[in-house]
């Protein structure tokens, strides 16, 4: 018995595969976090480049808002007169 938890303490092979988990976690966490500040940005170039191109061709850009509490959101819209 004192053999088989002997053998027990010393096994190391769980080890490296839960290492390996916490690496896999700690890289999708930072993914995500990462990608969730990038997305913002890139949300908001496309916008200006959306209003600068519709603008430039003469019409008149609406930017997209978010849903609210009291309203649905509205999609960006390029409307000519």
């Amino acid at each position: 018995m004192l053999k088989l938890f002997r053998s027990f303490a010393k096994d190391e092979s769980g080890a490296t595969a839960i290492e390996y988990g916490l690496i896999a976690a700690l890289v999708a966490l930072v993914g995500v976090v990462g990608f969730t500040a990038l997305g913002d940005t890139i949300l908001e170039s496309f916008g200006e480049i959306a209003s600068t191109l519709c603008e430039g061709a003469g019409g008149t850009y609406t930017a997209a808002a978010a849903a609210t509490a009291d309203a649905e959101a509205t999609a960006a819209d390029c409307s000519f007169s």
